[in-house]
């Protein structure tokens, strides 16, 4: 394998060059064979599918060195506003698009054709000194609505709970307000940071901080504590494992979507292909997302035919 040939991957405010060359084709289980694709196409959205997209990307362009695929960050929102105005080929978001995005799509010619990618739950995280291990459902909202503002309130300690969240271009602010906080609006002095890692670091300083952020951020620190999540006051805790996440017993999990415009062609589709190939699926656990069910993974690859 040749390391010294890169490739170009952005983020959304570090360029970085990643890439290799690999033996073409690959081993079989591992996917669709696509020696020969030549091309460069654009993916830009979700941070909180960046880490996966630059995974498949790196590992895209190592089987074809002759295949460029940059990948953008900054949140869902940026990724279906390029959609909607044909600045990307793909359009990573962590939330269904909406009616009205569909509207203006349709209204520049764009056909949206959706494509769910993986599964993720969202991790409520604090800082390990914090004695809470888990909250329900009602208590997170009313944390993130301003009604419970001390630790203490919940059993653990007398200490001003500060709260960090996404900015609204994010799909994880959208889903989460919508999905936790039922559209009520998130406390006026909620501190909004860029990304997940962000969020992360912000908790792992901050004894009295609370966040939200995809389960695969969250697994990788060990500065942070998951907690539990119960739909109800009395329930038994649940942790956000692959198999809850899967099963739908996890409280706050959602699946990730690729959005583009008609049916893809060229690279778009190969990279599409290699994502639901074998091995596209078990990068998707490597970095601690959920692959998708045989079923849901049959109907992503049929849309490709």
């Amino acid at each position: 394998m040749d390391k010294h040939k890169t490739a170009l991957v952005l983020t959304m405010v570090v360029v970085t060059a990643v890439g290799f060359f690999g033996c073409r084709g690959g081993r079989p289980g591992e996917g669709p064979e696509t020696e020969g694709i030549a091309g460069e196409i654009q993916v830009k959205g979700s941070d909180t599918l960046l880490l996966l997209a630059q995974r498949w990307a790196e590992e895209f362009m190592a089987k074809n060195p002759e295949a460029v695929v940059q990948i953008t960050g900054g949140g869902s929102g940026v990724g279906i506003a390029a959609l909607i105005d044909g600045t990307t080929d793909v359009a990573n978001s962590s939330r269904p698009i909406k009616d009205k995005e569909i509207e203006e799509c349709e209204a520049n010619g764009v056909e949206v054709v959706e494509f769910k990618v993986a599964l993720d739950g969202i991790s409520v995280i604090v800082n390990p000194e914090n004695s809470v291990e888990s909250l329900t459902l009602d208590q997170i909202k009313d944390i993130y609505t301003g009604k419970i503002k001390n630790w203490n309130e919940l059993g653990g300690p007398d200490a001003t709970i500060v709260c960090y969240g996404r900015q609204s271009s994010s799909g994880t602010y959208v889903y989460f307000k919508g999905h936790v906080l039922e559209d009520a609006d998130y406390r006026a002095d909620t501190q909004e940071l860029q990304g997940n890692a962000t969020l992360c670091d912000a908790v792992a300083r901050d004894v009295g901080g609370i966040a939200y952020v995809g389960v695969g951020y969250a697994a990788q620190r060990d500065d942070v504590k998951v907690l539990g999540v119960m739909t109800e006051k009395g329930a038994e805790p649940v942790e956000p494992t692959d198999e809850t996440v899967a099963n739908g017993t996890y409280p706050i999990s959602r699946y990730l979507y690729n959005y583009t415009d008609g049916k893809p062609e060229g690279v778009t589709k190969a990279y599409l292909e290699f994502a639901f190939s074998d091995k596209g699926q078990k990068i998707v656990e490597e970095v601690e997302y959920i692959a998708l069910p045989p079923d849901i993974l049959r109907e992503q690859r049929d849309k490709l035919k």
